[in-house]
């Protein structure tokens, strides 16, 4: 079979999700990180009134002149207004977000006069027209849709909703993925190990990965390589109502890798097998139902790097969120020589550095896919494409930063 070039494989990937979870309405404090599930409208103008951007004296500019003397009529205070109106030769003390009272059109910031705090102030620099006043709905007005369904409410967007008068919030439902490691050789951290067993690990690794794009994660446990045991988790998942089944190992064809013939006695429609990438070769996808199955190395540098280049992408595609298809690697410096590439396209466990050139990414000199210890202390992933010709200390090259 021949090997599937990473975007080819990444796009068919997202192009087998069913569509978007379903939504559900929370409050805006349990909203943070949350996916909108449709466009959000302003309920109301902001700012909702002419108001001052500085401390200072609200004045007309016609009476903007150097050494011209102002009387003061006032106070106009955030959350307590002046009620008068500015007339020639008069000013109001005005401070910041305080609203701007009738007949003045400008702000004379208080270190360009002289007098403050006095009844009559004298202009040193003066203000022109509509100097740090801000206008009535600058930042939005009421029906206007500055949220737009697929925007993860981080702390700029959720504060914003609040402004906009939401006390509660549409979000998409957080996509449910199942994860379950496979293999005779694995215990659970902490239990015994026998002398030919291993501690197992990826599924820590992927629940971290998935509650970090925005989904919920759930452990199946270790299935045993026997169909029985296979059959039964799998139906666990479908019983859970999952939209993502991962599993961990087992999915090439050996005699005892049994993952790959369990989905399909199960109903599974192979999506594709085999990645043109290195580590992370032995990869699967399909379909069960409407969940989407994908199917990870055992090796757990393999199944992590995967879970950046593919289960990330997924979950987005699951919230709705736009573009989960983009590009993800930034630009950087090669710290050190590389030799020629074959038709895999690597991906480097690589220490970062940033210099006054850029960031230099240098590729660690042992990149065996079981070594986590490795992974641990790279900062990004260096890309080498399918077929690279060799590169060297200085070179350009592309970049997938890990934290």
């Amino acid at each position: 079979m021949a090997l599937t070039p990473v975007p080819v494989a990444l796009k068919a990937l997202l192009d087998s999700v069913p569509g978007p979870t379903g939504s559900e309405m929370l409050p805006l404090p349990r909203c943070a990180w949350r996916v909108l599930a449709a466009d959000v409208k302003a309920l109301r103008t902001q700012p909702p009134f002419a108001n001052s951007a500085m401390d200072g004296y609200a004045v007309r500019a016609a009476d903007m002149e150097a050494g011209k003397q102002l009387r003061v009529i006032g106070e106009s205070a955030a959350g307590r207004r002046f009620d008068g109106s500015v007339r020639p030769g008069e000013a109001v003390r005005i401070f910041t977000g305080a609203p701007m009272p009738e007949g003045a059109d400008s702000v004379l910031m208080q270190e360009n006069a002289d007098g403050v705090g006095s009844e009559t102030i004298t202009v040193r620099v003066p203000a022109h027209k509509g100097q740090f006043v801000r206008a009535a709905g600058l930042d939005f007005r009421e029906g206007d849709v500055p949220l737009t369904a697929g925007r993860m409410l981080d702390s700029a967007a959720l504060g914003l909703a609040a402004a906009m008068g939401h006390p509660q919030l549409p979000v998409r439902c957080k996509p449910r993925v199942t994860i379950l490691a496979t293999g005779d050789e694995l215990v659970a951290p902490g239990e015994p190990t026998g002398p030919d067993q291993i501690v197992a690990s990826n599924s820590f690794s992927l629940m971290a990965l998935v509650e970090k794009a925005g989904g919920e994660a759930l452990d199946l446990g270790i299935a045993r390589d026997d169909h029985d045991d296979l059959a039964a988790r799998i139906a666990a998942a479908r019983a859970a109502e999952a939209d993502v089944l991962i599993t961990l190992g087992g999915a090439s064809v050996g005699e005892h890798d049994l993952v790959q013939e369990a989905l399909k006695r199960a109903g599974m429609s192979l999506g594709f097998w085999k990645i043109a990438m290195r580590p992370g070769k032995p990869m699967m996808t399909g379909r069960l139902g409407r969940m989407v199955v994908l199917g990870l190395p055992g090796n757990p540098v393999s199944s992590i790097v995967c879970g950046h280049l593919f289960l990330l992408p997924l979950i987005e595609a699951l919230l709705g969120m736009a573009d989960p298809d983009r590009d993800r690697s930034i630009p950087a410096i090669l710290g050190k020589d590389m030799p020629a590439n074959d038709e895999r396209e690597d991906y480097l466990r690589s220490d970062l550095a940033l210099t006054p050139a850029g960031w230099v990414a240098t590729p660690f000199d042992r990149q065996d896919s079981s070594m986590l210890g490795t992974l641990a202390r790279a900062k990004a992933l260096t890309i080498r494409p399918a077929y690279a010709e060799p590169a060297h200390k200085g070179d350009i090259c592309r970049i997938l930063p890990l934290r």
